[in-house]
């Protein structure tokens, strides 16, 4: 299969990734504040739940209350995010313009892959296949000590869904293979460390996206 970048189309490609409660939303919301203001038409979005199939497949894999088999979980976010690419994402990029999203390919290697211990190359593929070999043009790794991030959670007073719930262990190994993962691309990958105030972070990711928006 060949990979590529989403600069084969004349839009931008930009995802967030890291563990549960290390601020994704918020730095999506000021990057998407941002390219509105530098004249970008965004789409901001989300795996899984960026489609209205997305939605129904959201809730399976967080919120269904019994045990699903790690291969089907694998399995389940891969058809949704064949769905999304294929009817929100390629096009926005196909019309010129940027997508945010909230997680992608990485997550499913982090939280399968590694939190499931499924193994990072399978699962890997089996993502790559279902997008047609897509990947970001930048993906912002936003780095946390899970029990930090747990901390966040708690303070939000909010149940906690199936992946939240999890062991400490099973975070630790998911943050592990993010850093694997941005360690093995640095070309695509932007770490920031999440304990940061979010207007920092938030400068940092406009810097790197000014050489690509060039």
């Amino acid at each position: 299969m060949t990979f590529r970048q989403a600069q084969g189309t004349t839009g931008l490609f930009v995802t967030l990734e890291g563990g549960d409660g290390v601020g994704k939303t918020t730095q999506s919301a000021l990057l998407e504040s941002w390219l509105v203001d530098q004249g970008r038409t965004v789409v901001r979005t989300r795996e899984p739940g960026g489609t209205e199939v997305g939605v129904l497949v959201r809730d399976i894999v967080l919120h269904h209350r019994g045990d699903i088999a790690p291969r089907a979980e694998a399995l389940l976010y891969a058809a949704d995010r064949a769905h999304h690419i294929d009817t929100v994402v390629r096009p926005a990029l196909d019309r010129g313009e940027v997508v945010l999203q909230d997680r992608y390919l990485d997550s499913s290697v982090a939280y399968q892959g590694a939190g499931r211990v499924l193994g990072r190359d399978e699962v890997r593929d089996l993502s790559l296949w279902a997008t047609g070999g897509l990947l970001p043009d930048l993906t912002v790794l936003l780095d946390l000590d899970p029990d930090a991030a747990r901390a966040r959670l708690d303070a939000d007073d909010k149940p906690f869904d199936r992946l939240e719930a999890e062991k400490s262990e099973f975070h630790s190994r998911v943050r592990a293979e993010f850093l694997a993962l941005a360690e093995a691309e640095p070309e695509r990958f932007l770490v920031l460390d999440a304990s940061r105030d979010p207007e920092v972070i938030a400068a940092a990711v406009r810097a790197r996206l000014q050489a690509l928006l060039a």
